[in-house]
């Protein structure tokens, strides 16, 4: 039940990263692309590239959402690939657990670090533009390093449920082959 629940919240996350990342990807194009246009005209407003410096900024962290969701993150690969070719499924789940767990922890870390910082940025730095303050902009980060960690989360979850119990499926899958 609580791993349903868990797993809801991750496709929840998956499914608004990646329409976000969409909409972000288009406000960038659109908004470089207006620029470039305005400035044939000697139009310049002062507030859109840094806007379009925070949309790469939220796009890095939504790819790194939807990156980790579909374990294309950063692992342990050589011995990952080697378990994966000798047809050692234990080991193969070990691995991917232990570089959930190692990922998720360190992202952790970050988070506090990244949060400390936001603190900072609202202690001495000021709004930037369009009357957001710098410490706002900057939360990106820390909610960023959350999401991504969380999916670290599901995945050594998963791992570690598989590698107790091998006839165990996640949510959504089915043992049969016709599935």
């Amino acid at each position: 039940m609580v791993y349903k629940v868990l797993k809801g919240v991750d496709t929840f996350l998956e499914k608004v990263s990646l329409y976000t990342l969409i909409v972000s990807i288009l406000g960038m194009l659109l908004l470089t692309l207006l620029t470039i246009v305005l400035r044939w005209f000697s139009i310049t407003y002062l507030w859109m590239d840094p806007l379009i410096r925070h949309l790469v900024f939220l796009s890095t962290f939504l790819g790194g959402v939807i990156a980790t969701g579909s374990k294309q993150h950063i692992a342990i690969d050589i011995f990952y690939k080697m378990a994966e070719q000798q047809g050692k499924e234990k080991l193969t789940l070990f691995f991917q657990f232990l570089t959930a767990l190692v990922s998720a922890f360190t992202l952790i870390w970050l988070i506090t670090a990244a949060i400390d910082f936001v603190g900072t940025a609202f202690k001495y730095e000021k709004v930037v533009f369009l009357g957001i303050h710098r410490g706002v902009l900057v939360s990106i980060i820390p909610f960023g390093l959350g999401l991504i960690s969380y999916r670290f989360f599901i995945i050594a979850i998963e791992s570690l449920t598989k590698l107790i119990n091998p006839t165990w499926q996640p949510v959504g899958e089915s043992n049969s082959e016709g599935d």
